[in-house]
């Protein structure tokens, strides 16, 4: 697969505003990070071995992992052996090679990160998958991706296709891979090959294989680690992202590269494990989804998180009323939000305490990335505080859809611009505003309605748990807001009252129109709305309507 045509914009154009990066000639937004330089693209070069050019030398004394349950560690010294006889014992016995597209179905444990280093590093491509996955779901994905072989654990296997050769995890003959002397093992790889493919709906709902390469990794790495202080203690990381998901192996790559130690939460861990794993390791930075966000402001019990420093919370909108209850309990905790997506990385952040105080924003723009925001309708090109379908461009943006040319075709331009599916806007500061998804807009008479932003002040309403707006069919309208509503425990709040309070807050086209009462929004692990799920006649046919 080629990448992508890259063609970076320079930064220096007068017409450049300082203040919110944009450039007013190009009608394109600059970060206002620093540029942060990457090896030269032609350069052969893996993503472990860059990754190990990062690492102090001698090595960091602190563990590199630390299992939250058991408290197991490995040093890093004995992470990089680990590596060197898994990249030996994959070649000369499991016959793998560099190309080769190897599936991943297992929960998060110290084995995976040093398999997917040591299969990285011989230049295979790593494809993690959720191990919930139906059957189903595995055969449809092992379609796409092809994959020559699977690691898998006893109680993932069986769902696997037939055809497709699996090595069990937790196995002797897995453990029996790290006996090996971990000789030297030479594979060219050219950062411009396949490293990982990620599985994403991306912008026309069917799920696709999303194509890494090495340098999309080593682009975000080094973005992150431009930004890390220099601090008198070792990080503490406790990765609360699911290792399948793209948030969730980026984040693990970036602590090892950095020299932190990561706790690696086991693949049914919920918020409470979490919780209790941040008190015994002393954690002072992690990954949370915004369900996570929302249940630690409103836990119960007494919390000692007095290492806790910052949370990067991504994946989902977090709501305005739940990023300030959180730091009412936690003011000595960021709370860094950022946007991002399989297909584009790590799009925006938040790096320090002035920028966490934008809790309605997506934080701005990441190291070496161009932004524009298109009038989907007209194709032009938009301004500070217009709303329209953002565009990016970076050294992290995928090669491409693996098999699936129409898709490429849908989602890039000819100038190597990704085309999100999100309706964004900038502000005069060069905070990122997600307004909502493209396809989820409500289409309202001759209107567009945001699911979103009617969730948003419906969250904010008491004696509401939580909230979801979905298109629900008129026959004059086309469409109307129809919102289902989880009422917290003793509210009397009724549709009608809801109706009202919404509407005095929102133009009348905005208006919700119905309104559901139910006791669960379904949602991933990562915080989404399942809106398909909500659409479908035998969920709102089981809900009691007002």
């Amino acid at each position: 697969m080629s990448p992508v045509p890259l063609k970076m914009e320079p930064r220096s154009a007068p017409s450049l505003d300082p203040r919110s990066g944009f450039d007013a000639a190009s009608r394109i937004f600059h970060s206002l990070r620093p540029h942060v330089p990457l090896p030269p693209p032609d350069r052969p070069l893996s993503f472990p071995a860059y990754a190990l050019s990062l690492l102090p030398c001698p090595l960091p004394s602190h563990p590199a992992l630390v299992n939250a349950a058991t408290g197991h560690a490995i040093s890093f010294a004995d992470l990089l052996s680990q590596v060197r006889s898994l990249a030996a014992a994959l070649r000369s016995r499991i016959g793998l090679a560099k190309g080769h597209v190897v599936f991943i179905l297992a929960p998060a444990s110290l084995d995976v990160p040093a398999l997917c280093l040591a299969l990285l590093s011989i230049g295979a491509v790593i494809s993690p998958v959720n191990p919930a996955s139906t059957p189903a779901e595995l055969a449809r994905l092992v379609a796409l991706s092809v994959p020559r072989i699977a690691f898998a654990t006893s109680d993932s296997a069986g769902k696997l296709p037939r055809n497709l050769t699996a090595v069990l995890i937790d196995s002797p003959r897995f453990r029996s891979l790290f006996d090996g002397d971990g000789g030297v093992v030479e594979v060219e790889v050219e950062q411009s090959d396949v490293a990982v493919i990620h599985y994403s709906s991306g912008t026309t709902g069917m799920v696709k294989a999303a194509a890494l390469s090495h340098r999309n990794f080593i682009s975000k790495v080094a973005g992150f680690h431009a930004t890390r202080k220099p601090k008198a203690e070792a990080e503490v990381f406790l990765l609360g992202a699911p290792l399948f998901h793209a948030m969730g192996l980026s984040f693990l790559l970036k602590a090892l590269a950095s020299g932190e130690t990561t706790v690696v939460m086991g693949g049914r861990a919920g918020v409470k494990q979490m919780l209790q794993a941040a008190e015994r390791y002393r954690v002072t930075a992690m990954t949370a989804s915004p369900p996570v966000v929302v249940a630690m402001a409103k836990w119960p019990e007494p919390l000692d998180l007095e290492a806790l420093q910052t949370i990067t919370c991504g994946g989902a909108p977090l709501p305005e009323a739940a990023a300030v209850r959180f730091m009412m309990r936690f003011p000595r905790v960021e709370i860094r939000q950022g946007y991002g997506c399989t297909e584009g990385g790590p799009i925006s952040w938040m790096i320090c305490k002035e920028e966490c105080r934008r809790v309605r924003s997506a934080g701005r723009l990441s190291h070496n990335v161009e932004a524009m925001l298109v009038d989907n309708a007209t194709g032009e090109r938009l301004s500070i505080g217009q709303t329209g379908e953002l565009w990016v461009r970076s050294p992290s943006v995928m090669l491409g859809y693996v098999g699936n040319e129409q898709a490429n075709a849908i989602t890039f331009d000819a100038n190597g611009w990704l085309k999100t599916g999100d309706l964004c806007y900038f502000d005069e500061d060069g905070f990122l505003h997600v307004v909502d998804r493209l396809k989820e807009l409500i289409k309202y008479k001759a209107y567009q309605v945001a699911p979103a932003e009617l969730e948003h002040l419906l969250q904010c309403l008491p004696g509401i748990a939580d909230a979801a707006v979905v298109p629900y069919p008129d026959e004059e309208a086309g469409q109307i807001p129809m919102a289902l509503i989880v009422p917290q425990p003793g509210s009397n709040l009724s549709g009608i009252e809801i109706m009202e309070l919404i509407a005095k807050q929102v133009a009348p086209y905005k208006n919700i129109r119905k309104v559901v009462f139910t006791n669960y929004i379904p949602k991933t692990p990562s915080g989404k709305i399942l809106r398909a799920a909500l659409r479908n006649h035998a969920v709102f046919n089981s809900l009691s309507k007002l």
